[in-house]
């Protein structure tokens, strides 16, 4: 039950990741269009990193990469809208 409640809050920290991620873009318009290839960059070793620790099992390392990887994705996402 306790493991059940921490994945859960994990989800929900995640999930906040989306409207943090459309309000950095909102934020900092003049960045998204130099930074864009970082900011792939920076998606792809999110994505290999959360894959590792899902092969290892550390849940903290496994949330902590897909958190940065939903934030930069939107900022990116947003990008592409406007």
């Amino acid at each position: 039950m306790q493991e059940f409640i921490k994945i859960m809050l994990s989800v929900l920290i995640l999930l906040t990741g989306f409207f943090i991620g459309n309000y950095l873009a909102k934020l900092t318009k003049e960045e998204l269009k130099y930074g864009q290839i970082w900011f792939k960059r920076i998606i792809i070793i999110s994505l290999v990193g959360s894959a590792i620790s899902l092969i290892l099992k550390n849940d903290s390392l496994l949330f902590s990469f897909l958190f940065i990887s939903v934030v930069t994705s939107r900022s990116l996402k947003k990008k592409a809208v406007r």
